[in-house]
């Protein structure tokens, strides 16, 4: 029996997920306004969680050996405990996208941009969107409100209300 959106809830939760990802790396979608409004709840809780957590950093000290054989001390950062916790939680709730190779790039510089990236949408969620949003809730005094709903009227062929879904 479907529910809300007309599907069971393993499609519904499916088609969040897909739609939240596309949302978080393109910032900006088209697809029906029922589609947008729980779409929009969905992505804030996602926002929220990664605004909180995102300077939830632990740095280390590690002595390495280069290749002379001489001991030099690195600084190394891994997300602490919170961080952590967040960044699994989003991804369960989301799929992990591929960065996309540019237009004009070369395969190599592609592949050196992106060598050190494991999980590219979180990282763009944790090192962009979330610096940003929380720079904004300091400036503001609120949180939430990341998202943004533009009615765009009746589709051609079955007359469903579209609406553009973006990032603020």
């Amino acid at each position: 029996m479907p529910g809300k959106l007309g599907r069971t809830s393993k499609e519904r939760a499916a088609l969040l997920r897909n739609q939240a990802s596309q949302l978080l790396w393109y910032g900006k979608i088209e697809t029906t306004a029922a589609k947008a409004k729980q779409l929009k709840s969905y992505v804030e809780k996602l926002i929220t969680k990664a605004v909180n957590t995102y300077d939830d950093n632990i740095e280390f000290e590690v002595t390495e050996k280069d290749k002379k054989g001489k001991e030099i001390k690195v600084t190394n950062i891994k997300d602490g405990p919170k961080k952590l916790a967040a960044r699994r939680a989003i991804m369960a709730k989301t799929y992990d996208l591929q960065e996309i190779k540019g237009f004009n790039e070369k395969k190599s510089a592609y592949k050196a941009r992106t060598a050190d990236i494991q999980h590219p949408l979180m990282d763009k969620l944790f090192n962009e969107l979330a610096p940003k949003y929380a720079a904004r809730k300091e400036e503001k005094g609120q949180g939430g409100g990341y998202t943004r709903i533009y009615l765009l009227g009746e589709r051609r062929g079955d007359a469903a209300e579209t609406a553009i879904i973006e990032l603020v």
